[in-house]
């Protein structure tokens, strides 16, 4: 699941837990960065709006955050034949570092190399919210905005360019969705995709 931040992949996520529960084998749930005791721990560093870190700093923490999770979580799930939906992978590292910070989305993806190996994604949904839209769900929000959150409108716009790169650039994979859809019919398409893919 990716997609700009309050474009609503964590709601989608919960739907989709009991949409797909039960299943055998069963479907598998994470997120980025997060998923192990370390990775959770990196998440906590990267997303403290008190820290101020350089733009390199941050894409290794999440390349450190990525490597923990698959060699301890979804290689592990995939090889035992379960299906593993993650909320945020390298898309997310391409388009808010690559894009966002202007590291390179060459660079970042280079970087993660080592992270990943050859664990990458069969199909990647991306949630498009147009800037409004963003800005009326982020002024609804209760919780206090996290480091990444508080940034600002240019480099959400920076970030938006890059999905669109990724999502025009790799079609087979990305599978562009309306944000402003309502959440249960949101989940019931990517239910169906899912079920599909694991049906192959």
């Amino acid at each position: 699941m990716e997609g700009l931040d309050f474009s609503g992949k964590s709601t989608l996520v919960s739907l989709l837990k009991d949409e797909l529960a039960g299943l055998d084998p069963p479907v598998h749930f994470t997120r980025e960065p997060g998923g192990t005791g370390v990775a959770e721990r990196v998440r906590a560093l990267l997303l403290d709006p008190e820290l101020e870190m350089g733009p390199w700093t941050e894409a290794y923490l999440y390349a450190a955050a990525r490597a923990e999770l698959v060699q301890r979580e979804i290689l592990p799930r995939l090889e035992g034949g379960e299906t593993v939906v993650c909320e945020r992978f390298l898309d997310s590292s391409l388009a808010y570092q690559g894009y966002g910070r202007g590291l390179g989305a060459r660079e970042v993806r280079d970087l993660n190399s080592w992270a990943v190996g050859t664990v990458l994604p069969d199909l990647t949904f991306y949630l498009r919210l147009s800037p409004e839209e963003r800005t009326r769900r982020a002024g609804r929000s209760d919780a206090p905005l996290d480091r990444i959150e508080r940034v600002g409108d240019e480099f959400m716009g920076r970030v938006e360019a890059g999905f669109e790169e990724i999502s025009r650039a790799e079609p087979e994979r990305v599978r562009v969705l309306d944000a402003s859809l309502a959440p249960g019919e949101l989940a019931q398409t990517v239910r169906q995709e899912i079920l599909g893919l694991r049906s192959r």
